[in-house]
This record gives structure tokens, C-alpha cells and sequence, in this order.
């Protein structure tokens, strides 16, 4: 859909698609862009999207770190729920999303823009992510998703429309890619084309972020890590920033074979799809944090925790991250890490992580109450009455099902 628009925040990558994209939005709609470029740690070189968006004639060039930012409140917030979608999935694309739809909105509001635009397709989950969260923070915003306004919906004519429009094109974009790739600091994602066959197991060339199990040290590498309520703040007893506490796991995870996923998804659209990830900073944190919890959360709020986590993560995997309701959770879920801190320490070993040791100046565990030696603080004939009590409904029912039978 076409109208008046006078000037558009673009989410600019400086790849084919956003380029052409950027060409396009001046062609269909003649109106101002300003590019918004997120550094939000996925290892590549940014300046050249600024001398791509000069060289196009845009006028107003944000490119910004953002990584401090997108671990602290986005990726710390959602670990401290132990999240995962679907049981495995740690969320590294759908996390991103809700911070650069906020730049997005906030550069927006400074420029006197009144549209945003996204390159995501008509096909996926990141439209919807970017878009709830542009709504959710300015209603009354515009946004234009491109590939679901034009006609170029193959290679070959993104490839010709940029040709014909003077656009760079990389090298190695004119043939059909293996597959697409998403990173960010905490994961690298890797879907389509040569991974569409759930069957086809993937090249391990194609994977950026760690060694393969096979190829990790035969020797284990241990580490510690810090927590105070609920967040990682150390490694190996050296305070780091959130940013570069995770950009260290990933180091070690990567190193030792960690964090590697072959996942078929239900996406929000409704189609399965396979995605191949790679995220072992985050692996390694998740398994920390859990040892965490694990002397220091009561069994009831753990157990609720545990519970409300399945929802929690399909409100991030689905774009409700500035939800009422995923705030609801998240405050809920924040009261609980009071009282997580502590050391973890952990054995990374040919793609295990593995739990060795944990500690913390507000443990629930007791060596008193948990010994099988002989001890003066529980007694053991309590147990009797309490499994009568617990056993009384099952007696109940058994009875009665015992006299229907006569």
C-alpha cells in the first residue's frame, strides 16, 4: 500500500535486500531516508553500510553499539527466566528484534519521521516482531514491510532491479546462497536453501562460532561464574560488562563444541522450519544459571518459575516483549533472583557443560538436613505421617473403585 510519506527510519544492514529496499522506498514512495544500523556484536565491519547509504544519497546515518544494551536488558531479563522455546531454542534472533524496533521508533521521534521500515519477509516471524514492537511503542507509526508490497520476489530480480539502479552487488550474491544467517552477540542462526531438507545434515563448514565436539581439546577447561541476582557478572573471579561477560563464554563455549542446534520450529505464521544455530556463550550461561538457582531458589518458586517459563519464551519467540503481559512475568519472575548470587563452576567438554561445584552466601542447601549420616535436625519418623497424609486421597479413591467392582 502507497500513500504520502514524508520522510521513513530504515533498519539498514547494508547487505542486497535493505539496499535495494532503500532504492526502492525512493522510487514507489519519493520520500527522505534516514538508515538506522544496529552493531549488535554480530562481527562484521559496519562503516561500509554508512559510505553504501552516502553513496544511495541519504542524508541522515545512525549506525550504533548496542551490545551493552541488548545483554543487559534484553538477553540478562530473559535469561533469568532460563528460557527456551520449544525446549531448546534460545531465542537469539527473536531477543534482538524488540531493541532495534525500539531505535527504531526512538530515531524516528528525533528525525520527525513519520514511518519505519524493515527488511523481513512476508513469510516469517520477524515482521511480526518488529512490528508489535513498533506499534506497542507508537501507535499511531507507519510501517512498511517491502516484501510484502512488491513484485520482486525471487534472486534474479532483486538482482536485475539492483543492476538497474546502479546498486552494488557483493560478491558471491548473484549465484543462489547455501543460506541466510542472523548474528548477534549472543547467537548466529543459519536457515533456507541448502537447509530446508530436515534431513540433510549440515556442512560443519558452515559454522562460525565453535569448533564441532569431535574437534574440541581432549583436555575439559573449567570455569566460574559469578551471579548477583540472577545475572552473570564474572568469569573466573575478573568482573566483565554484560556484553563482555557473554562475548567470553562464547570464546570458551565455542572452543569447547558448546552450543550448537538443529531445530525444526513452529513458527508464529504457522510453517515449520529448520534452523541450525549456534549460540555457546548462552549454552554455557544457561546451565550456569540454573546450578544457580539451585541452592539458592525454595522448591515452590522454582517449580512456578519452571512453569511459566514455556509461556514466557513463546511471548518473546511471537514479538509481545512490550506486552503487559510479559511484563507481568518478567516482575515476577525479577523478585525471584533476589537471592541468586553466588559462584558456579562448570566442565566444558567436547560440546557438554557440565556442573561441578556451586556456592552461595544465601544457600537453601544443608548439609544437615541433607546428610544420610546421623544427624540431631530431622527426624526421620515424621516422614510417616506425612506420607499418610499425602497417601489418604489415593487410599480414598482406591477404596472406592475397590467397592464399585463388588
Amino acid at each position: 500500500m502507497t500513500g504520502a510519506v514524508r520522510k521513513v527510519v530504515l533498519a539498514y544492514s547494508g547487505g542486497l535486500d535493505t539496499s535495494v529496499i532503500l532504492r526502492w522506498l525512493q522510487d514507489v514512495y519519493d520520500c527522505e531516508i534516514v538508515t538506522f544500523t544496529a552493531d549488535l556484536g554480530q562481527g562484521e565491519e559496519l562503516e561500509p553500510a554508512r559510505a553504501k547509504a552516502e553513496m544511495m544519497g541519504v542524508g541522515e546515518i545512525h549506525i550504533e553499539d548496542l551490545q551493552e544494551e541488548f545483554v543487559r536488558d534484553f538477553v540478562f531479563p530473559m535469561f533469568r527466566a532460563n528460557t527456551l522455546y520449544e525446549g531448546v531454542y534460545l531465542l537469539g534472533t527473536s531477543i534482538a528484534r524488540p531493541l532495534i524496533a525500539k531505535r527504531l521508533i526512538e530515531i524516528a521521534r528525533e528525525t520527525g519521521a513519520d514511518a519505519v521500515a524493515h527488511g523481513a519477509t512476508g513469510k516469517g516471524n520477524d515482521q511480526v516482531r518488529f512490528e508489535l514492537g513498533c506499534y506497542a511503542l507508537d501507535p499511531s507509526i507507519r510501517v512498511i514491510a517491502p516484501w510484502r508490497e512488491w513484485d520482486l520476489n525471487s534472486r534474479e530480480k532483486l538482482i536485475a532491479y539492483a543492476e538497474s539502479r546502479q546498486i552494488p552487488i557483493p560478491r558471491g550474491k548473484r549465484g543462489e546462497p547455501p543460506y541466510s544467517t542472523d548474528a548477534n552477540l549472543l547467537h548466529i542462526s543459519y536457515e533456507g536453501q541448502a537447509l530446508e531438507d530436515p534431513w540433510v545434515e549440515p556442512s560443519d563448514e558452515m559454522f562460525t562460532r565453535s569448533v564441532s565436539p569431535e574437534m574440541a581439546p581432549e583436555t575439559p577447561t573449567y570455569i566460574e561464574v559469578g551471579f548477583e541476582r540472577g545475572d552473570a557478572v564474572s568469569v573466573d573471579g575478573e568482573n566483565l560488562s554484560p556484553a563482555n561477560l557473554l562475548r567470553r563464554l562464547n570464546d570458551l563455549g565455542g572452543a569447547n563444541g558448546i552450543g550448537r542446534l538443529d531445530l525444526v520450529e513452529n513458527r508464529f505464521v504457522g510453517m515449520k522450519s529448520r534452523g541450525v544455530y549456534e549460540t555457546p556463550g548462552g549454552s554455557v550461561l544457561l546451565v550456569a544459571h540454573r546450578a544457580m538457582e539451585s541452592i539458592t531458589l525454595d522448591r515452590g518458586a522454582a517449580h512456578l518459575k519452571d512453569e511459566i517459563m514455556p509461556r514466557y519464551a513463546e511471548m518473546i519467540y511471537n514479538g509481545f516483549w512490550f506486552s503487559p503481559e510479559r511484563e507481568m512475568l518478567q516482575a515476577l519472575i525479577d523478585k525471584s533472583q533476589e537471592t541468586v548470587t553466588g559462584t558456579v563452576r562448570l566442565k566444558l567438554y567436547k560440546g557438554n557443560v557440565s556442573v561441578v561445584g556451586r556456592k552461595a552466601p544465601r544457600s537453601l542447601y544443608s548439609e544437615e538436613y541433607a546428610t544420610f549420616e546421623a544427624d540431631t535436625v530431622y527426624d526421620q519418623r515424621d516422614a510417616e505421617g506425612f506420607i499418610k497424609l499425602n497417601a489418604l486421597r489415593l487410599r480414598i479413591k482406591a477404596l472406592s473403585e475397590r467397592m464399585g467392582e463388588r
